[in-house]
């Protein structure tokens, strides 16, 4: 291989220079972990191996796609490694120089039970459960790499991995990081006077301490259990910053279950239109933006804008704090907001009643289509869910 000149900081040199059977490696926004763990993977491990099998992992296969796979190609493009030849996209396999590097997700249960790999990289670990890591872990036969933002007070993380004897952790923050474009640098460096919680874990690496937290009764399903029906649907507007959110409302009449069907950036209406258009139920989105709703129900979207007020975010919260709420697993994003979403703390750590304007793209489409339906009890009946 043409020798080439790499980019990389103290997570690749976290990699090179341990020789722990585990290493933790847990940081704020973009400290650069997972891209240096894939520039440790291509260029040194794979590099001076051969016949190894190295298993990249992420809990949904989305979130999986949309991330480390992508970062992964993208290396292999930037350094000319990449053959169209060598990629399986049925399997999610790339095979480099002898060896065969996996993307898995726990979507696909027979493979994270099947076969053996010689290195194992978690992305996102506090996403999984500790048994989603011990059936990984026993698979593996010589290293287990894993990142994480530490958005979690208490996580198996914490208690049953990085004290391990065979366990190297490591913290990093955007300052290990010295190819981040100045806005960005200043976009972190804005959470100091937002929210001191997320300024900890986002720009210092550090767990989340906060008891703010304002939905903390929501359960996890891995289905929409037997008796609910689909509701309605929930729409909030992104584009470059923000991410466009999507998410079905499900209810047995008491309570209801959010399940994530969009999460993304850069979606025109067209393309939001074409994954309404598949549903029958009235979607509720974000008033503030009514040509887009106009141009979505153009293509026969059954779209209506939601009801906003002087205290609509307020109620709309304290209505969904009153119900019993359940979230699908595969709703990775929607899962995040609602372990970070929370209300506003001053200087002196005392609690408001007003959320952070953050981690509520998910949460905002989920109350403008519940709390629209509270408005209209007898609005049609309930779709075949």
């Amino acid at each position: 291989m043409t020798k080439v000149k790499l980019q990389t900081n103290v997570v690749f040199d976290h990699l090179d220079m341990s020789d722990k059977r585990f290493i933790v490696e847990q940081g704020g926004t973009r400290s650069g972990k997972t891209y240096n763990i894939l520039i440790w993977i291509i260029f040194k491990y794979c590099m001076t191996n051969t016949g190894k099998t190295i298993t990249i992992c992420r809990k949904h296969g989305p979130s999986l796609r949309g991330s480390s796979m992508r970062d992964f190609f993208e290396l292999l493009m930037k350094y000319n490694l990449y053959s169209e030849d060598r990629h399986s996209k049925s399997t999610n396999e790339y095979k480099l120089n002898g060896n065969l590097i996996e993307f898995v997700s726990l979507d696909e249960p027979q493979k994270i039970r099947g076969r053996k790999r010689h290195l194992l990289f978690i992305n996102e670990g506090n996403e999984l459960r500790y048994e989603d890591f011990f059936q990984l872990n026993i698979r593996t036969i010589e290293r287990v790499v894993v990142d994480y933002n530490p958005s979690d007070e208490f996580h198996w993380l914490y208690e049953k991995l990085i004290p391990r004897e065979d366990c190297d952790f490591h913290i990093t923050t955007y300052k290990d990081n010295p190819f981040l474009d100045q806005q960005l640098v200043d976009e972190i460096e804005r959470l100091q006077g937002v929210d001191a919680n997320y300024w900890r874990v986002y720009g210092q690496g550090q767990r989340g301490t906060s008891k703010a937290i304002i939905f903390t009764h929501w359960n996890e399903v891995d289905q929409v259990p037997e008796g609910f029906k689909l509701y309605n649907i929930g729409l909030d507007f992104g584009y470059t910053n923000d991410p466009s959110a999507i998410v079905c409302i499900y209810s047995d009449g008491e309570s209801f279950l959010m399940d994530e069907i969009l999460y993304a950036r850069k979606m025109s209406n067209i393309e939001l239109a074409k994954i309404l258009m598949e549903y029958k139920v009235p979607v509720i989105a974000d008033c503030a933006e009514p040509k887009s709703i106009d141009e979505i129900h153009k293509y026969g979207v059954n779209i209506y804008p939601c009801q906003k007020g002087a205290d609509s975010v307020r109620s709309g919260i304290q209505f969904l704090k009153s119900k019993k709420l359940f979230i699908t697993s595969r709703s990775v994003n929607g899962i995040k907001e609602l372990r970070n979403y929370k209300y506003h703390e001053d200087k002196n750590g005392k609690m408001t009643n007003q959320p952070v304007d953050a981690f509520n793209h998910f949460i905002d489409a989920s109350r403008y289509a519940i709390t629209w339906r509270q408005l209209r009890p007898n609005y049609g009946q309930y779709a075949v869910g």
